[in-house]
């Protein structure tokens, strides 16, 4: 077994923990909130698509813009990799693990054979980091898995050549230069500045403050998109999911970005941060109200025109108190 000397440690989202960690094995002192902010990862957006099968929405930046954004606001160089076939893709990785480089991954998360069954769905874009092999495995550094965990070399190269949506394609990366000296000041006002200007000034229908508004007005119209009420009971409950698991952290990453403006306060010693870092886990935890009301309504079936007219004022305070949050963030990094 070749195994890369690294420290395996849990984090809040997959993308975000890959990356602080690669970072760190490579000698950058950086949180994941600090990772996630500069990275300017919050965000929102509705969509309704003929490439989707029900109305759903998102509440982070684009998967893989974690790693690009930190790319342009910290300097960091990245090797970047996607391969034409699964054979000369698993031959890169080898190739790499034994030069005992760490490298991320992307891959679908249903094939992480060492997480509990009932966790696992198809989802092209979860990220890992590779830290070793031996004939017939990779150790696998994965963030939602507490220890560094086995998994067959076929089942992995399957992982990353699955086909659909956002298909990996067998993407590879890891750092290869850090600068020695980061003004993180200039980068966590940038990282600020693009989330804000995102949520509040994009002219588009359904980004941003826009698309939470687009949420609450639509939303009161799903019964009419659901085949039935065990359907409907399926998408509203969803919400809950998208909120509190993929919104990973709890409450749509909200409770993330709040440390991160705590910690953004620290490092600025700017205590209007810290301020800020308070009302945005007051605007997670009424995210969260809305996480548990969704799956409440929607395990009861109790999904009358009342309740879902409840669900859509809800929504819409939300829209309010994120609009008034990120117009004064904006003005206060520009």
């Amino acid at each position: 077994m070749i195994e890369i000397n690294f420290n395996h440690k849990m984090a809040a989202h997959c993308e975000t923990g890959t990356v602080q960690a690669l970072l760190n094995h490579s000698g950058l002192d950086i949180s994941e909130a600090m990772v996630f902010g500069i990275a300017g990862g919050i965000f929102f957006g509705y969509f309704e698509s003929s490439n989707f099968p029900f109305p759903t929405f998102i509440v982070r930046n684009k998967p893989g813009s974690i790693r690009t954004n930190i790319s342009k606001r910290l300097g960091v160089k990245w090797n970047s990799r996607k391969f034409k076939s699964s054979q000369a893709g698993e031959a890169a990785l080898d190739e790499l693990i034994k030069k005992k480089i760490p490298t991320a991954a992307q891959v679908d998360f249903y094939y992480m054979e060492y997480m509990p069954g009932w966790i696992r769905v198809h989802i092209n874009v979860h990220f890992v980091n590779i830290i070793g092999l031996n004939e017939t495995q990779y150790l696998i550094s994965d963030s939602y898995h507490p220890k560094k965990a086995l998994l067959d070399k076929t089942t992995f190269t399957k992982a990353r050549f699955v086909g659909g949506h956002m298909a990996p394609k067998g993407f590879l990366f890891y750092p290869v230069t850090i600068p020695e000296n980061i003004d993180f000041e200039k980068a966590i006002r940038k990282g600020i500045k693009k989330a804000a200007h995102d949520m509040t000034r994009l002219p588009v229908p359904f980004i941003g403050i826009k698309g939470i508004r687009k949420f609450a007005k639509k939303v009161t119209g799903w019964p009419e998109l659901a085949r039935d009420i065990d359907h409907l009971s399926h998408e509203i409950m969803k919400i809950n999911v998208l909120l509190e698991d993929q919104g990973t952290g709890g409450a749509g990453f909200r409770f993330l970005y709040a440390t991160f403006l705590q910690q953004a306060s620290q490092k600025l010693n700017d205590p209007q941060l810290e301020t800020m870092s308070k009302r945005m886990m007051e605007i997670g935890d009424n995210w969260r109200n809305i996480s548990y009301f969704a799956a409440k309504i929607g395990k009861n079936r109790d999904l009358g025109k009342e309740r879902l007219n409840e669900l859509s004022g809800m929504i819409n305070d939300m829209a309010d108190r994120e609009e008034a949050f990120f117009s004064e963030l904006y003005k206060m990094v520009k």
